[in-house]
């Protein structure tokens, strides 16, 4: 969510924290800040706005002096508030005389610590629970702790969630990185000229280094130019691999198009084919896994579970799970999951899909499976994460960065790992004989080739966009794996344009959300030629029959059957139904999208949306 930067060295420290913030707005934010420590000068400079990175940048204009060198060190941040609305008080670094902070998270036992505080005579000037961090360093430094003491020392007072740069006033060649919960990576410069980076991600740090050094939970260091010292929560010094990133600039450029967005939904044909290249076998039109740390032929159960879009995607995965490899599947929304305290059976095996593989809820729900004795799979977007390093094994989505807030290219690569995990499990309980996998294989292999023509559709579909642009409520309707296509359709409409939508399963409009139907509402449905096709054309006749103005995603055969009954037609390619929703999903983005462009809103980066959510 929150994004944070640092830097020490000797380089133009304002203008390297400013080009790492502008690489994590893709991120969500509604607020900047950053705070300098001039090689020359014994006070924290502190900048900070609501608005924009350009905002913060023009503030640095006016505030900072020109004829002061700016070229030690600093920290970097861009806010999305949960404690206190989004303005200059609440905007990060907090900071008193002697100490600033930039904070991902939340401190859950701030009110104590801000009467502790207070009592003590600290007057605190915001409403955020970051602020007490900043306080609480500058009372152990003022009972005459040094400030890795200090740090350490209010460290242990916190609950909660965490990622945390701290710099000091009088520490020029100094600066302090803690992890609890959130994210947090260093970055190993040149040697030669003694750089140190620090990073809510990777991200941040291209093209800065490409030496990553990831914080463990728990974890804080003492980043001083040249080296880091790494200390684990007992304080015990501790060493941590120094991995080679391959992200570079160009990953976070738009490349031409107008919107990351946009720029991501094209991609899809190439990282849809870079993912099915990891486990697909051409030659004999297999499945090939790695080392699951588990025998699917003797899974009891899968269980999975996610947040969001990734959510959707393991609805697709229930069905061909059931239909295709005969195991029971329950899927369930991570931030309700761990609450039930579900009894999970012996020889389960849960799955979790993250794309940052940092989301807090989807983490705190691996645990608690993994203390019921669970097998531990996940499919993340990225390999060094959280999730994954807390994994039994991995399956890696080549989606590349994905900098756009709302989920493109990352969902559709889920689904994809997720039909190749299918048929491997398929196969390993005998649920579908070599022929079956061959066919379905195919089916995927032409995935890529079939998601490009579904780019081909882009014109019409920016023309139907012009008349979703105007409807105060739209619906999305589908059955089987079609459903998710439709809630997923919905919440992209949602996320991006800011229109009501829902989505529901076409079968349960005539139990309640039929009432909504009039010559307003635009319904989408959602309709591949499967088994459910029949289904799904009765439910379309019901709200036609209503003066239901309905757009009708469905392939050749489908739109020749029905297509001149409907307001609009995209006729998508012919494909087998097991692949189907991957394409729709697609043909839903770029609606979504074009429908976003014309409502004038910011596609990228949506209101109060947030692209890693780091916080319960």
């Amino acid at each position: 969510m929150c994004g944070i930067v640092g830097y020490t060295g000797g380089a133009d420290v304002g203008a390297i924290l400013v080009s790492g913030l502008r690489r994590l707005e893709y991120r969500g934010y509604d607020s900047a800040g950053i705070a300098l420590h001039a090689a020359d000068d014994t006070e924290l400079t502190v900048v900070k706005t609501s608005g924009k990175v350009a905002d913060l940048e023009a503030c640095m204009r006016v505030e900072l002096d020109p004829a002061k060198s700016f070229g030690r060190m600093g920290i970097g941040h861009t806010r999305w508030a949960t404690h206190g609305v989004p303005n200059e008080a609440n905007a990060h670094p907090h900071a008193t005389k002697s100490v600033a902070v930039v904070h991902n998270g939340i401190i859950e036992n701030f009110q104590g610590l801000r009467d502790e505080l207070s009592a003590a005579g600290h007057e605190l000037a915001s409403d955020t629970d970051t602020e007490v961090v900043a306080h609480l360093i500058t009372l152990n430094l003022e009972q005459g702790m040094d400030p890795a003491l200090a740090t350490k020392t209010a460290l242990a007072r916190l609950e909660g969630a965490f990622a945390l740069g701290i710099v000091f006033a009088g520490e020029n060649d100094l600066m302090i990185a803690a992890r609890r919960g959130s994210p947090l990576a260093i970055g190993i410069g040149d040697k030669d000229g003694g750089e140190m980076y620090l990073g809510s991600d990777a991200l941040a740090l291209a093209p800065l280094t490409d030496q990553i050094m990831y914080l463990e939970d728990g974890d804080w260091a003492v980043i001083r130019t040249g080296g880091v010292e790494v200390f684990d929560e007992d304080g015990h010094e501790v060493s941590r691999d120094i991995k080679t990133t391959e992200l570079t600039g160009d990953a976070i450029e738009k490349g031409g198009y107008a919107h990351f967005m946009l720029k991501e939904i094209y991609e899809q044909p190439q990282v849809i084919g870079d993912t099915l290249h990891s486990f697909v076998n051409q030659a004999t039109r297999s499945v090939t896994m790695p080392d699951l740390g588990f025998d699917p032929a003797k899974v009891s159960k899968f269980t999975l579970i996610a947040c969001g879009s990734s959510y959707y995607a393991c609805m697709v995965a229930k069905y061909w799970l059931e239909s295709l490899a005969r195991v029971p599947v329950e899927v369930d929304i991570a931030s309700e999951f761990r609450y039930r305290g579900a009894d999970m059976p012996a020889g389960g095996v849960a799955i979790f899909v993250s794309q940052s593989g940092e989301t807090a809820d989807t983490l705190a729900a691996l645990r608690y499976a993994k203390g019921q004795g669970q097998k531990i799979l996940s499919i993340v977007n990225v390999p060094e994460s959280t999730i994954a390093r807390e994994s039994d094994a991995v399956l890696h989505t080549n989606a590349g960065p994905e900098v756009g807030v709302a989920s493109t290219k990352a969902l559709t690569t889920q689904i994809t790992v997720l039909g190749c995990l299918v048929l491997a499990v398929g196969r390993a309980r005998g649920a579908i004989d070599a022929d079956t996998e061959a066919r379905l294989v195919d089916a995927l292999i032409e995935v890529p080739a079939r998601a490009a023509e579904v780019l081909n559709h882009d014109e019409r579909l920016r023309e139907l966009a012009q008349e979703i642009a105007l409807a105060p409520d739209v619906l999305y309707l589908g059955r089987g794996t079609s459903y998710p296509v439709a809630l997923e359709g919905a919440l992209k409409l949602k996320e991006i344009s800011y229109i009501h939508a829902e989505g529901y399963a076409a079968g349960e409009m005539k139990h309640g959300p039929i009432a909504l139907i009039d010559e307003g509402v635009p319904v989408i449905v959602i309709a591949p030629t499967d088994d459910l096709f029949e289904k799904t054309a009765s439910n379309m006749a019901e709200v036609m029959a209503r003066n239901g103005r309905v757009i009708f995603f469905s392939d050749a055969t489908g739109a020749k059957r029905l297509g001149d009954k409907t307001t609009a037609t995209i006729a998508l390619p012919d494909v087998d139904p097991f692949v189907a929703p991957i394409l729709y999903i697609i043909a839903v983005q770029l609606l979504a999208y074009h429908t976003a462009v014309i409502k004038g809103t910011d596609v990228d980066q949506p209101r109060n949306l947030a692209k890693s959510v780091t916080v319960e």
